[in-house]
């Protein structure tokens, strides 16, 4: 059940003789042939793996048609691992980082390649509820792990503005969807409106990583329930921590949610802390106050649909051919009706 990469999506290919001639000047120790596949999953930076000689290299780079000069920027998710690796270990040795577009035709970087266990739809052999509630606890763990890493002694302290950064992810959020709305999504419009109308205090400042869920974890092969690494950092900055969780539960079905939403990952699968019991979790080993965390969790959801919405758009307007994107608009709706729910009931 360890992620193996496949033939390059078309569209999707890499100038071979360019890379290859630049890693053989650039990056120490390189020698031989280079062989490229591309890992399939994931919906944001595109994810290859290179064989250069007897090496295996992981290669970062924006997906094509995208914005590389906010989102996607490659030289600060580079950087933020270069600062990581030394205090939290989680994280891929990142090698090399190539600020030159002429190469393959945006910014890339390289990091080892490390092999473990990613949870996406299909469960793997052994997961058990017993290793799921472990799996679940440590997730949990990794994130207080994170949220209460010393970022300024990782000298990240510059990494983002940690006040009034509630209010800015709400706005920018907003206008965001607003700039990929294709189709009329009540929930959405109704989340926009009432975040910015429920604005609460910071809850604090931490080095969060924004997109914190199962398939951006590697487990152990051997052990289920111990994190090895936390990949994709590229929107991780300083806010409040509870901003964090909240995107995580944003993501994390239940059994009785849409279906479209639970199929998508494992967090329905028995054994699992429910979303209640996430919060609860987390605010036991962080002593932080979870008691607005409804207005975490409609931010959370309000940010994946429009995360979807800005791919879903992206496919509308044949920036790229990749036919999972096209389907994306059914989960969007369901994230609607889950905003819908959560406001209605006052709960997570």
């Amino acid at each position: 059940m360890t992620d193996q990469p496949a033939t390059i999506r078309p569209g999707e290919e890499l100038d071979i003789a360019r890379l290859q001639s630049y890693l053989l000047k650039n990056l120490p120790g390189a020698k031989g042939d280079l062989e490229v596949l591309q890992f399939p999953r994931g919906f944001s930076n595109l994810t290859y793996l290179l064989r250069l000689g007897e090496q295996e290299l992981v290669l970062r780079r924006p997906p094509f048609g995208a914005n590389i000069k906010s989102a996607h920027d490659m030289g600060r998710e580079y950087r933020i691992l270069s600062a990581l690796k030394p205090v939290y270990p989680k994280v891929p040795r990142p090698l090399l980082y190539c600020p030159d577009a002429s190469v393959i035709g945006a910014p890339f970087y390289l990091m080892e390649r490390l092999h473990g266990v990613i949870l996406r739809n299909e469960p793997p052999r052994g997961l058990t509820p017993e290793v799921m509630r472990g799996v679940s606890q440590a997730l949990v763990d990794a994130l207080v792990e994170l949220h209460t890493l010393d970022y300024q002694k990782a000298g990240l302290a510059d990494l983002g503005r940690p006040e009034g950064y509630v209010s800015r992810q709400v706005s920018g959020w907003s206008q965001r969807y607003q700039n990929a709305r294709t189709d009329d999504i009540p929930g959405l419009e109704r989340a926009m409106a009432w975040l910015a109308e429920n604005l609460p205090t910071e809850s604090g400042a931490a080095l969060i990583h924004n997109d914190f869920k199962y398939d951006n974890l590697m487990l152990a092969p051997d052990d289920l329930t111990r994190v090895i690494a936390v990949l994709d950092w590229e929107m991780a900055t300083l806010g409040d921590p509870l901003m964090d969780l909240g995107t995580t539960l944003g993501y994390w079905a239940e059994a009785g949610d849409p279906p479209g939403l639970v199929s998508y990952g494992l967090t329905h699968v028995p054994g699992n802390l429910t979303r209640a019991e996430l919060v609860a979790a987390y605010a036991e080993r962080t002593g932080a106050d979870v008691s607005n965390m409804v207005f975490y969790y409609v931010f959370g959801l309000f940010k994946v649909g429009v995360i979807m919405q800005q791919i879903y758009a992206r496919y509308k307007q044949g920036l790229t051919q990749d036919a999972r994107f096209g389907a994306l608009i059914h989960l969007i709706r369901e994230i609607g009706l889950m905003i819908d729910r959560a406001l209605d009931t006052g709960k997570v």
